[in-house]
C-alpha cells in the first residue's frame, strides 16, 4: 500500500484492511463450526455457530461504516479508490458465506434428529472442506496482497462444482431407491447447494483481490464444473 501525505489517511486504509482480515477470520471459524455440527451431529455448536452471525454482521456494518467516511472525507483516486471500493464488496461476500454456514448449522440441526446416509454426510463435508480451504487461501491472499495464489483459488472452484455436482446425483439416487430418506436428502441438497454457492463468493473475492493490487480480475474464461447438471438428459 502506497504512503500518503496525510498519515491519518494510511491508518484509515489499513484500519479497513484489518476490520476485513478480523470478518474474514471469523467468517472462516463460522464454516469450519458449521461442519463440525454436521459431522458430529453437535446441536450446541451449531447453536453457537448461529448466535455468532451477529458479531459477522456487525463488522460488515463497520466496514460500511468505514468505507463511506473514507470516501466522504478523502475522495480517494486510483488505487485507493480501488482498495475501499473492493473492501465493501469482500465484505459483503464475507457476510455471504456466514450466512450459508448459519444455514448449514441450522440444517444440522433437523439432521441430528433423524438418520441420514453416512455417505452422503461425509460428501458434504468433502465438499466443504474444499471451499473451506479455498476460503482460508483467498484470505492469505488478501492479507499479503498475493495475485497468484488469488488466482489458484480462482482457478480451484472448478473443482469444488464437480463434487457438487456428483453429490447432487449420488442424493437424487438415495431419494429414488429408498423415499425414507426424501426428508434428510433433501436438507443434504440444501446444504450441498449452500456450500457450493460459498464457494462461488469465495471465487469471486479471489476476483476482487487481483482487482485491488493489479485493477483487473482475470482474463480466462473459468469452465464451471456443475454444467453437466444443466446438460440435456441430466436431472434438473
Amino acid at each position: 500500500m502506497a504512503e500518503h501525505t496525510l498519515k491519518r489517511f494510511d491508518e484509515e486504509l489499513e484500519r479497513l484492511s484489518a476490520t476485513i482480515s478480523e470478518m474474514g477470520g471469523l467468517t472462516e471459524s463460522q464454516f469450519a463450526q458449521s461442519l463440525v455440527a454436521l459431522r458430529e451431529g453437535d446441536t450446541e455448536v451449531a447453536e453457537q455457530v448461529i448466535a455468532d452471525d451477529a458479531r459477522v454482521d456487525a463488522l460488515d456494518l463497520a466496514v460500511q461504516e468505514q468505507t463511506v467516511k473514507l470516501l466522504a472525507l478523502r475522495q480517494p483516486m486510483a488505487v485507493d479508490l480501488r482498495m475501499i471500493l473492493s473492501s465493501i464488496k469482500i465484505a459483503a461476500a464475507l457476510e455471504r458465506i456466514a450466512d450459508y454456514a448459519k444455514n448449514t448449522a441450522k440444517r444440522s440441526i433437523v439432521l441430528s434428529q433423524g438418520t441420514a446416509p453416512a455417505s452422503a454426510v461425509a460428501g458434504i463435508d468433502r465438499l466443504g472442506r474444499l471451499v473451506r480451504a479455498a476460503l482460508k487461501d483467498v484470505l492469505d491472499a488478501f492479507a499479503h496482497d498475493d495475485v497468484d495464489k488469488a488466482r489458484d483459488v480462482w482457478q480451484r472452484d472448478e473443482e469444488i462444482d464437480q463434487v457438487y455436482t456428483g453429490l447432487f446425483r449420488e442424493l437424487l439416487t438415495y431419494m429414488m431407491e429408498d423415499p425414507r430418506t426424501i426428508t434428510a436428502c433433501t436438507h443434504l441438497m440444501f446444504m450441498a447447494k449452500n456450500i457450493e454457492r460459498a464457494g462461488d463468493h469465495v471465487t469471486n473475492i479471489a476476483e476482487l483481490v487481483s482487482f485491488r493490487i493489479a485493477g483487473h480480475g482475470f482474463d480466462e474464461v473459468r469452465p464451471k464444473g456443475s454444467a453437466s447438471l444443466y446438460a440435456a438428459g441430466s436431472p434438473r
